[in-house]
């Protein structure tokens, strides 16, 4: 038998730092929590007609908004786990995932449980501007209490997001996609969207995750009304 002397691999190594050093320490946190999926399809056709109320909206506020409104009703969603503790809070601060050149950060926006469409739409585009312009500071990445990681734009089908912890809960969105389906017993084309609630077990049982991803899809699926 012949021995083959393997050379080493050539490549180059790079040192995480800042934003995707802290990402890295906080996956391994993150994967320490039991968690569980939940996954249902949702007719988006009522959600893309955002901007008929706000020209400036998009879909990505929209969901905000429903989420932020499904939060005040399922309060045990809203809340942080951390040592055997699970505390739920009254202000709705919703964290965005944001792709920039220096890693994955979650600008997160305050009170949104108190923010109309136009005001949602401001804030949402303020705090994406300063992630990739890499201005954020530490009042726009701290108190985040739920977190929507929305990578629709990008084509993605289904995908199951980590949750953000002490964060007890997080929203994966994907895509819109034309779909023949049955409505009223009729076929017809509709866009729908699957979204997956990713929960920490610990906090979050089966039944609150369901109850509140279906109040989810019944609120996005509604017409807007601001």
């Amino acid at each position: 038998m012949t021995s083959i002397d393997l050379q080493p691999l050539q490549g180059t190594t790079t040192a995480l730092r800042g934003v995707r050093r802290a990402a890295a320490k906080q996956m391994i946190l993150a994967w320490q929590a039991p968690a569980f999926h939940l996954s249902l399809e949702v007719d988006m056709t009522n959600a893309l007609a955002v901007k008929s109320i706000s020209s400036e909206s998009t879909v990505t506020d929209r969901l905000i908004s429903a989420t932020a409104l499904t939060l005040q009703e399922h309060p045990g969603l809203n809340a942080h786990y951390s040592d055997g503790e699970v505390t739920t809070f009254n202000e709705i601060n919703i964290g965005i995932a944001v792709a920039t050149d220096a890693g994955l950060t979650v600008p997160v926006i305050q009170g949104t449980q108190d923010l109309n469409m136009p005001e949602l739409a401001q804030r949402r585009r303020q705090a994406v501007e300063r992630a990739r312009t890499r201005k954020l500071d530490k009042s726009d990445l701290s108190g985040g209490t739920f977190t929507i990681s929305n990578l629709g734009m990008l084509g993605i089908s289904r995908f199951d997001a980590i949750v953000n912890v002490p964060q007890v809960a997080i929203l994966a969105v994907a895509a819109t996609k034309q779909r023949f389906v049955m409505r009223d017993g009729k076929p017809e084309w509709r866009p729908i969207a699957e979204l997956t609630l990713t929960c920490d077990h610990r906090a979050v049982d089966g039944y609150m995750g369901a109850m509140f991803i279906n109040r989810l899809k019944d609120l996005l699926e509604a017409p807007i009304t601001g």
